[in-house]
């Protein structure tokens, strides 16, 4: 039976890619997106593997439930998810009907897919599962000087850097993997469709970051930061997360105690 790997976003930038890069590699694809001339574009460049598109929009709950389903039905190698969207701006100026697009895209869809699609994976004992998150996960306390407007999309990108190394944890022992690979800024169109120029800002390519998220998931990575030389960064990163969990107390701590 040849891998078979479900690509979400594959019309454009880290998608398309991934989705690139796994036919060559011999993988059948599942290929969502919202642009059905795109998905048949890809279909009828790749005769070579089976590739079934699928049109569904992920910011919304039919969109999600039918792949959803797909996931649940068919023996999935590898999942991607990979669609997102930015909307970078101020809380408060933010649409709600964009925040919801956001977080049903970058945090309900994900987590929905990989639930549709992990049960099966471990019945067959193998698997993994790829969330494309970003660097801007850490990006938290970084000051709005540094930084573009961007509450809702960091805490959705912080949402899957949490919810792949606790799915992670959780999957020990049962043959699925489980990666978040952060880019940091990548050339793509993702940022030209939101206004954005990026001309002059030195940027990843593509296919450079699918290559590192595949290289990661080989050597076991669970975040996978392909931009970042010193991997020991995120270590310290993470034992910090631990060393102010592993600290609480039911104690009120002395610095919000009456003087």
């Amino acid at each position: 039976m040849n891998n078979l790997a479900l690509v979400t976003g594959a019309t454009s930038g880290i998608g398309k890619a991934f989705a690139e890069r796994l036919a060559a590699d011999g993988y059948d694809l599942v290929i969502v997106g919202r642009r059905q001339e795109r998905l048949e574009e890809f279909v009828d460049a790749h005769p070579e593997v089976k590739v079934q598109p699928v049109v569904a929009d992920l910011s919304t709950d039919a969109g999600i439930d039918t792949v959803a389903r797909i996931c649940a039905a068919e023996p999935l190698t590898l999942l991607v998810n990979n669609a997102g969207v930015s909307h970078y701006m101020p809380l408060a100026d933010l649409p709600a009907d964009k925040a919801r697009e956001l977080v049903n895209v970058k945090v309900l869809a994900p987590t929905l897919l990989s639930r549709a699609a992990v049960a099966g994976m471990q019945d067959r004992g193998r698997g993994a599962i790829i969330n494309v998150a970003g660097m801007i996960a850490f990006s938290g306390p970084a000051p709005h000087s540094q930084m573009p407007r961007r509450a809702v999309y960091a805490g959705t990108l912080a949402h899957l850097v949490a919810m792949s190394q606790a799915l992670s944890a959780e999957l020990e022992g049962t043959g699925v993997q489980v990666e978040v690979v952060c880019p940091g800024v990548v050339a793509t169109e993702f940022h030209e469709r939101q206004g954005l120029d990026m001309s002059v800002v030195p940027r990843m390519s593509a296919e450079d970051l699918v290559t590192g998220a595949l290289r990661g998931l080989e050597l076991g990575e669970v975040v996978c930061a392909p931009g970042v030389e010193d991997a020991g960064l995120l270590d310290t990163v993470f034992q910090a997360d631990l060393a102010a969990f592993g600290s609480q107390s039911p104690e009120l701590a002395t610095r919000y105690r009456a003087g």
